[in-house]
C-alpha cells in the first residue's frame, strides 16, 4: 500500500517497523556523524567513557520510541463525519465513531435492493420500465417508460450511477410493487443481523414522514454480504459501463465511487447523498493485511467524504484490534455545524 502504482498515489504512506527504522536512521544520521570516529580519523570528538555511555543509552531509547510509536502523521487528523467505522476481514472493529447511530442511508440502500433482486430474478430477464418507475426523481441518464432492460443492466444503473428509477424498476419486477419489495428488504436485513436498519423504499430517497435508517456498523455488515454476490462485486468494481436500451439509446455510466480512479486496490463501494443523510459511503479495499471495510455517514461534502474514507483506510492498515485511540482527535457530532442542503436532482448519488 505504500507503493505508487501506475502513476497514482496509494492510500497511505509506507508503514511498519521497517519504514519507521528507515525514517529514524535518516533523522539521526547527523547525530552518529558527530559521535562516531571515521576510519580516516577526519571526524573526531573527544569524549570520556561516561559521555559514550550516555550517548548509547540515548540512541537505544530513541530507536525504541521509533519502533513502538504509531505514525505521528495521524495524530492531528480527525474524522469529521457524523458516524464512521473501519473493520478488518475478521470482523474486528479497528476504529468507530458513533457506529450505532441510526442515520438516513441515502443510496447505500441500493446494496440491499440489488441483493433482494438477485435472490428472486434471473439476471437475463428483460424488464419493461413502468411509468411509475420512470418518473422517480433521479439523475442522468434517465430511463423511459416502456423501454426494456435486462436485470443486469438495471443493476449497473442502480449500483454504479445510483439511478433511483432503476432501483424502483427492479423492485417492481421482483414483487409487483415497491411496497411489497420493501418487506423483502427488511426481512433480509434481519436475516443478516442488521438489526438497526429499516428500509422504506428501494432507492433511499426520503419518503415523507416515514423513517428510513441504518448505522455505520450495519452498512459494513450489508456490504460484506453484498460482496459475496459475484455480479454485485463485479459491478461495484467497474469504473465505466455502457447500457443499450431496447429503444436503441446508449447510456454511459461512470461510477460515482471516485476512489476507483485513485487506487487499483479498491474492491468497490456504494455512495449516497440526500439533504438529510448528507454524503455517505461504504466501501472495501485490499491491503497487505487483507480486505478492510469502511463506512462514513453524514459527511459535509463529497471531498470530505473521500478524505474521511482514506483516513479510515489508513487507520485500518496501521492499527490492530483493541488499540487505544485516545491520541486521535475526533469531532463530536454535537460540535459540528451541519447545514442541510436543499433537495436536488443529485439526491441518491
Amino acid at each position: 500500500m505504500g507503493k505508487r502504482t501506475r502513476g497514482r498515489a496509494s492510500l497511505s504512506r509506507p508503514t511498519g517497523k521497517g519504514a519507521d527504522k528507515r525514517a529514524g536512521l535518516r533523522l539521526f544520521r547527523p547525530v552518529f556523524a558527530l559521535f562516531v570516529m571515521g576510519s580516516d580519523n577526519r571526524s573526531t570528538f573527544n569524549m570520556g567513557p561516561q559521555m559514550k555511555r550516555s550517548i548509547i543509552i540515548f540512541t537505544i531509547t530513541i530507536f525504541s520510541f521509533i519502533q513502538a510509536t504509531p505514525a505521528p502523521a495521524l495524530s492531528q487528523k480527525s474524522i469529521s463525519a457524523k458516524s464512521a467505522i473501519v473493520m478488518d476481514d475478521a470482523g474486528s472493529v479497528l476504529y468507530a465513531k458513533h457506529p450505532d447511530a441510526r442515520l438516513a442511508p441515502a443510496s447505500t440502500v441500493k446494496l440491499m435492493t440489488a441483493m433482494v433482486a438477485l435472490d428472486n430474478l434471473d439476471i437475463q430477464k428483460r424488464v419493461t420500465i413502468s411509468r411509475n418507475a420512470a418518473v422517480v426523481r433521479s439523475i442522468q441518464p434517465r430511463i423511459r417508460p416502456d423501454e426494456e432492460m435486462t436485470v443486469t443492466d438495471l443493476l449497473h444503473l442502480a449500483l454504479m450511477k445510483s439511478i433511483n428509477a432503476a432501483a424502483v424498476a427492479l423492485a417492481e419486477a421482483t414483487s409487483g410493487s415497491e411496497q411489497e419489495f420493501v418487506t423483502l428488504m427488511n426481512r433480509k436485513a434481519k436475516e443478516l443481523g442488521a438489526n438497526d436498519t429499516l428500509f422504506a423504499n428501494a432507492s433511499g430517497l426520503p419518503k415523507g414522514r416515514e423513517r428510513q435508517y441504518t448505522t455505520a456498523s450495519d452498512l459494513v455488515l450489508i456490504l460484506r454480504h453484498a460482496l459475496t454476490y459475484p455480479l454485485i462485486r463485479e459491478i461495484l468494481g467497474k469504473k465505466e459501463y455502457l447500457v443499450m436500451t431496447s429503444g436503441g439509446r446508449v447510456l454511459y455510466l461512470g461510477n460515482t465511487n471516485n476512489l476507483l480512479w485513485q487506487t487499483d486496490n479498491m474492491i468497490g463501494g456504494k455512495t449516497g447523498y440526500t439533504g438529510t443523510a448528507r454524503h455517505c459511503f461504504v466501501g472495501a479495499v485490499n491491503t497487505e493485511k487483507g480486505p478492510i471495510f469502511t463506512a462514513v455517514m453524514g459527511a459535509r461534502s463529497r471531498s470530505s467524504l473521500w478524505k474521511n474514507t482514506l483516513l479510515l483506510t489508513e487507520l485500518g492498515i496501521q492499527l490492530e484490534p483493541g488499540y487505544s485511540m485516545d491520541q486521535f482527535r475526533v469531532i463530536p457530532v454535537a460540535a459540528q455545524t451541519m447545514e442541510l442542503e436543499p433537495l436536488t436532482a443529485n439526491e441518491g448519488l
